[in-house]
């Protein structure tokens, strides 16, 4: 696993060790980002469920100007610091050790706004849904951000969430990755 594109392109990214941590083929990873915009000019992301933090630090690597990586597990916070360290980007880093519903509760009270949020929870956990709704239920997503919410294709989160939308549906084999901005459907 390693950046695919941007300043730290061909930096080789550690694995978590084990079997609970499931990260983002490079394939998925070029794809997306060839879909949310090859490169972006400023703006904050968020890496809930971060695991090796690859898709917050593709994001850093082309342009977004901080990431906020958030894992309950010590360990896999351990790898994504390690890896921060790897591409040189700790100051444009944060990491909070917690569950990612108080970590969002924390963030909203810091009145944070986010123009990407990665969202890829354990698929054998119903976490998803709970996620999005507190996402469209707070003030975290900016008005042009997108939620990138990564699960299995067998299933389908709603295409509306409260004030979230899904926009569009990208499919690798047992992998769909649907993205969300706000608004409704019409």
């Amino acid at each position: 696993m390693r950046i695919i594109a941007g300043t730290a392109k061909g930096t080789r990214l550690k694995m978590v060790p084990g079997q609970h941590v499931r990260p983002t083929a490079d394939r998925v990873k070029e794809s997306l980002f060839s879909v949310l915009g090859p490169f972006f000019e400023g703006g904050w992301a968020l890496d809930l469920f971060a695991g090796t933090g690859s898709l917050g630090l593709e994001a850093l690597s082309r342009g977004i100007e901080h990431t906020i990586f958030i894992d309950q597990s010590r360990t896999s916070l351990d790898i994504v610091r390690s890896n921060v360290k790897a591409c040189k980007m700790e100051s444009q880093a944060e990491f909070y050790c917690k569950d990612a519903r108080a970590a969002l509760r924390v963030l909203e009270q810091r009145g944070i706004q986010f123009r990407l949020i990665f969202l890829d929870p354990p698929y054998q956990k119903p976490l998803l849904l709970p996620i999005l709704k507190q996402i469209s239920k707070s003030q975290l997503l900016a008005d042009e951000g997108v939620v990138v919410a990564e699960h299995l294709s067998r299933q389908q989160p709603p295409a509306c969430v409260d004030l979230l939308t899904s926009y569009r549906q990208l499919s690798y084999g047992d992998t769909m990755i649907t993205l969300y901005r706000k608004g409704r459907h019409s």
